[in-house]
């Protein structure tokens, strides 16, 4: 199957005009006409992932993150951007990032999915057209009135977290959630104004995690991965549906951090 092809299943799924206007995704590198026998999911193009998609004869990876952002004056191995491109240029890998559509057209949902959130709705709408109204992050109701310790429990069970950081009373229970995969602080006012007891996301700093709470929002940070990396089992099993006779090879979970 060629690259080309591949690609229209993606953006039939996330469709680029969901993307923030400062995003980057698409096919950042590589052919379109590129005949694809493998491809490699990762949630960032790191010099790690792209060695095993080298070792593993990838044809093409797949990310969530877009390895690049800004506009390039040049590609060389100087810098670690350059060295990338370089690498999956030279071993002719067509390099595809599906960033905020994905979070618009499949994130969200799939986070709420995890928390079995009922009577969801969008938290931030970004899209919105005379059909339906569509964004990042979703709130909705939990299964049962729980305390925010519970709820700690349930997202690291569901998201397969080692840790989370908790703004709040752990005693206190909360029934509505908003989830925000990735960073989350820019949206903590739209879970405040949506009813929220407890919003679940990532990358909360300390001076909004105690605010939130002087809101009257509790905060369960789970981490960026921690929640985004649901982006590599849900595009291996869309993948694995909608593709025959390609194989798909994944990165291995890893936390980007470690805490002692």
């Amino acid at each position: 199957m060629k690259c080309s092809d591949i690609i229209e299943m993606l953006e039939t799924l996330s469709p680029p005009e969901y993307a923030e206007d400062w995003d980057n995704i698409g096919l950042l590198a590589g052919r379109r006409d590129k005949e694809v026998c493998t491809v490699y999911i990762a949630l960032d193009a790191t010099d790690e992932v792209i060695d095993d998609a080298v070792r593993v004869g990838a044809d093409m990876l797949l990310t969530h993150h877009p390895l690049i952002f800004k506009k390039l004056s040049s590609i060389t191995t100087d810098d670690f951007i350059g060295r990338r491109l370089y690498r999956l240029i030279q071993n002719d890998i067509c390099y595809y990032a599906m960033h905020t559509n994905f979070d618009v057209m499949g994130m969200a949902d799939a986070a709420a999915d995890e928390l079995s959130l009922k009577d969801r709705e969008v938290l931030n709408v970004t899209y919105e057209d005379d059909i339906s109204k569509e964004g990042c992050g979703r709130v909705g109701r939990l299964g049962r009135k729980m305390s925010v310790a519970d709820c700690a429990e349930l997202v690291k069970a569901r998201f397969n977290v080692p840790n989370v950081r908790i703004f709040g009373e752990p005693g206190d229970i909360v029934e509505t959630a908003a989830v925000m995969p990735g960073s989350g602080g820019d949206y903590v006012q739209d879970a405040v104004n949506a009813g929220a007891d407890v919003m679940i996301t990532g990358d909360i700093s300390h001076h909004t995690g105690i605010d939130a709470v002087a809101k009257g929002l509790n905060i369960i940070d789970a981490g960026h991965y921690g929640i985004e990396k649901l982006f590599i089992p849900y595009m291996e099993e869309f993948l694995k549906r909608e593709i025959m006779g390609v194989r798909i090879c994944t990165a291995e979970p890893k936390e980007p951090f470690i805490v002692k």
